[in-house]
């Protein structure tokens, strides 16, 4: 496949992460060490999701350093850290620790908000919707988007108790597996949030990376376009993004959705 940068428009596609070895050969060029697999990556691609800092948060410095390594026309979605979303303690001392971290990216104007992804554990109860509540108050200029897991937040009031919340939606095709939220497609806000997990039934419920180890055929993604183009109607900005990230299935699913989608290449 060629990869071409797309121009940076309603609609942004990329890829949940970018610094993964088994994608050296698939997408990076051979011998390309971690830290210079950015500068490839902003090549191709105009936006990205951090999820690394789910796990552990890097020093602002780190986050200012992505900055200035980027175009000015990229944008950075970055992952909430556990202790936010399946921790649930609600404390503010992680909730301060991720402001300071993405500071330096809404200094440079290139952060694009916050995901949190809550665990399929995360059940709809008057308790969870006052931890959007929390999470919101703890948060107050952060674009907030939401992942559900559990089914039991597919619910009509869905879209108000976000809406009432300052809350994004996001969008997930995963596996459709009983207890799993199903496909829905939702504005919330003023953005558009999708997310690409694969459909790897049989590794769903074993967790980790296996998973995610899926790569969606054509068909598979052409009733996504349609969706997403629908989507984009309704919002200022729509992000796509591919968590199925083994073996560098992601790049390859984010180039068959912007051909998909009728992106243009950026011929500058």
């Amino acid at each position: 496949m060629t990869f071409q940068r797309r121009c940076p428009g309603a609609i942004r596609v990329g890829t949940s992460g970018y610094s993964f070895m088994d994608w050296v050969g698939p997408f990076y060029p051979p011998g390309t060490p971690r830290g210079a697999m950015l500068d490839h990556y902003r090549r191709y691609f105009s936006t990205v999701e951090v999820n690394s800092t789910y796990y552990r948060l890097p020093p602002p410095s780190t986050m200012r350093g992505m900055a200035q390594r980027t175009p000015a026309d990229f944008q950075f979605m970055v992952k909430l850290p556990g202790e936010l979303t399946h921790g649930r303690q609600g404390q503010a001392g992680p909730a301060e620790a991720f402001r300071r971290t993405v500071e330096p990216l809404v200094e440079a104007g290139k952060f694009a908000g916050a995901l949190a992804q809550f665990p399929f554990s995360f059940k709809r109860s008057p308790e969870g919707e006052d931890y959007l509540g929390w999470l919101r108050h703890a948060l107050p200029e952060t674009s907030l988007f939401v992942e559900f897991r559990h089914a039991s937040w597919d619910v009509p009031e869905l879209e108000a108790t976000l809406r009432q919340r300052d809350l994004g939606f996001c969008s997930v095709d995963e596996p459709r597996l009983p207890g799993l939220i199903p496909q829905k497609a939702m504005v919330a806000g003023e953005t558009a949030y999708v997310r690409f997990h694969g459909r790897n039934a049989g590794a769903w419920w074993s967790g980790g990376s296996e998973r995610y180890n899926y790569l969606y055929r054509t068909e598979e993604l052409q009733e996504w376009a349609e969706v997403i183009r629908e989507l984009s109607q309704h919002a200022r900005q729509t992000y796509v993004f591919f968590n199925n990230c083994h073996a560098g299935h992601a790049v390859v699913n984010a180039h068959m959705m912007e051909e998909l989608l009728g992106l243009e290449p950026d011929r500058g």
